[in-house]
């Protein structure tokens, strides 16, 4: 990180600091994740290579999906199928559950193991009817006050003509604006891949969580090369470039801790894996289910209002 960055940050945590603040409000929040910023400046930035190991492992074939946390964290899982308009989606999972003595809505993104199970599933890309189900889902937990945990895994809301012509943009929409006025808890964990409107569709939550091998993103790095060097071989250097890697969405504020994993990833120790995530569930909802849902509200809004805020410099040309 650059010296003018480190000044930045030091003055603004200052400012914060010299407010009279309460535990747990908005801004001793942001103090503490600038502080977290601040924490990781001596710390050596990841390669290139490092970068680009973050993307391969997110999207490892033997990573764990949102099924199997759900088949190790969760009690007493029921799983919700259907929209009641239109069809069943299997490429998004959702129904309710109990976790360490709390009963939770659950949704996630699931992929599929085989090419079987991942034709069903539509290789995690999913349709309007999939965030149709899941809106469903918190519905019922606004209405029983259930806290809502969301996990996600997805290449990327499906493109194909049919569900632009089921309005899949309105969907996406219309869940984020759901999620932005739900008075309960909401966790949410990117798992592997959080790719595009397919993320953020079920990702507007009061505490975002990643794992340390999964990835953020706006666009995948085939798609970027493809845009702007018109080369999809220069996903490495499009990786590099807007560095979607945990390290780099925690020091830009985009989400709140990094889940730690196994040694080697995920994948190596399902149960493992499946542990660590649970604990930083349980810390993440100790956070936030004692506030009232007006101030839940309040802080989502405000939160997602303030990413992407950034400051202009102008300098004068120089004089020859």
């Amino acid at each position: 990180m650059a010296a003018e960055d480190e000044r930045h940050l030091r003055e603004r945590l200052s400012r914060l600091r010299g407010l009279p603040l309460l535990r747990g409000t908005r801004l001793s929040g942001d103090a503490q994740r600038l502080q977290k910023q601040l924490d990781r400046i001596e710390e050596p930035e990841p390669t290139d290579q490092e970068i680009w190991r973050s993307v391969d492992l997110a999207r490892h074939s033997e990573r764990p999906y949102t099924l199997d946390y759900v088949e190790r964290l969760f009690e007493d899982f029921v799983e919700l199928h259907g929209d009641r308009a239109r069809a069943e989606d299997p490429a998004l999972v959702a129904g309710i559950g109990r976790f360490r003595g709390r009963t939770v809505a659950v949704m996630g993104t699931q992929k599929g193991r085989d090419i079987h199970e991942r034709t069903k599933r539509n290789f995690g890309m999913t349709h309007p009817e999939g965030y149709r189900k899941a809106m469903r889902v918190m519905e019922i937990a606004e209405r029983h006050q259930f806290p809502i945990i969301s996990l996600i895994d997805t290449p990327g809301a499906y493109p194909g003509v049919a569900a632009e012509q089921h309005g899949q943009g309105g969907a996406i929409a219309r869940s984020q604006a759901l999620m932005a006025r739900l008075g309960v808890p909401i966790v949410a964990c990117v798992i592997g891949e959080g790719s595009s409107g397919g993320a953020v569709a079920i990702g507007l939550a009061d505490r975002v969580l990643m794992q340390e091998n999964a990835i953020y993103v706006v666009i995948s790095p085939e798609g970027c090369a493809a845009i702007l060097w018109r080369d999809a071989g220069e996903r490495e250097k499009a990786a590099a470039a807007f560095r979607p890697d945990a390290v780099h969405c925690l020091e830009l504020g985009i989400i709140d801790a990094i889940v730690p994993e196994p040694e080697g990833g995920a994948h190596t120790d399902y149960d493992a894996a499946a542990q660590l995530l649970a604990t930083s569930l349980e810390a993440s909802l100790h956070e936030i289910e004692r506030i009232a849902g007006n101030d839940l509200r309040r802080r989502r809004r405000d939160r997602y209002r303030a990413l992407g805020v950034f400051s202009e410099a102008v300098t004068e040309p120089q004089r020859a």
